[in-house]
């Protein structure tokens, strides 16, 4: 593929469809900047996007944390991933959507006067883990933490929060890992990079309670269908120490959509049953 600057196709922008290498924002943008960006990430599967009314009402919701509004409804902004899909003639594709400060009147920390800007985007994408997605990813464990909800909106999907996510990735990648597992500013499991964690145990489920991180739509899909199936779901705080106890243990996430996971440091899990079998049901589940 080529670089992402640099493709033909279509993105949706500020309510219009554009040529893809014309799809630019000028250097004083804010958020290139300060961060003032909010985001989501969604597939579409058989032309339909799974739970995107969801991931619109959320990328309104993280908006408003950053404290500013999306000008624009969930249902235009419904209508806009699918315009973009049309318009490249995809039905399975990854799409994102983003809203930002733009280039205006201010140019420091405030930008109360510039205008709130809004682009949705899209790509075909295969597995987020490569061959992982079948054998099970190594992980790293990364050397930062997920803050405290006291010093960042934790709970929104904002561009800021990612900076120590690709920091720990590229870690992680140097040394032969799909990704890194970040504990959070108290010391417990919290997520990875961009996927949830789950973990098995005596045939029931444990995850981490997400009171410090994103509480991702995948992972609240995947904890209805455990339930759904009988299982016993613990969310609660967990200790790096227990790694050792658990069995299997698998990662959720759009991109991820439910990836196993075989190492994580020096712990080593099973692919077994439960985590394929709700890796088929998810699968199924998006493609139904």
């Amino acid at each position: 593929m080529s670089a992402y600057d640099d493709r033909d196709g279509k993105i949706w922008m500020d309510g219009k469809l554009v040529e893809w290498r014309d799809a630019n924002v000028h250097l004083l943008t804010h958020a290139l900047h300060y961060a003032s960006s909010v985001f989501e990430g969604e597939r579409c599967y058989n032309g339909k996007i799974f739970k995107g009314i969801e991931h619109s009402k959320r990328l309104r919701a993280s908006a408003s944390m950053l404290d500013f509004e999306i000008p624009y409804s969930v249902e235009e902004i419904e209508a806009a991933k699918y315009a973009m899909l049309e318009a490249n003639g995809w039905t399975d594709a990854y799409v994102r959507a983003v809203a930002w400060r733009g280039a205006g009147e201010d140019m420091g920390v405030s930008a109360a006067r510039n205008p709130v800007r809004l682009a949705v985007a899209g790509w075909e994408w295969g597995n987020y883990y490569g061959d992982a997605k079948f054998k099970g990813a190594k992980l790293d464990i990364s050397k930062w933490k997920r803050p405290s909800p006291e010093t960042i909106p934790v709970h929104a999907k904002a561009a800021g929060l990612y900076m120590i996510c690709t920091m720990s990735k590229h870690a992680a990648e140097a040394k032969g890992c799909s990704d890194a597992l970040f504990m959070d500013y108290r010391g417990y499991v919290a997520e990875c990079t961009g996927a949830n964690i789950f973990f098995v145990k005596g045939g029931e489920v444990h995850t981490p309670l997400a009171d410090a991180f994103l509480n991702g739509i995948t992972r609240q899909t995947v904890i209805a269908m455990l339930k759904e199936k009988g299982i016993t779901v613990h969310e609660r705080h967990i200790m790096p120490e227990e790694l050792a106890s658990f069995e299997q243990c698998w990662l959720t996430g759009t991109a991820a959509e439910v990836t196993p996971v075989g190492q994580i440091g020096d712990y080593t899990f099973e692919v077994g049953a439960l985590t394929r079998d709700i890796a088929e049901s998810y699968e199924k589940m998006v493609r139904a």
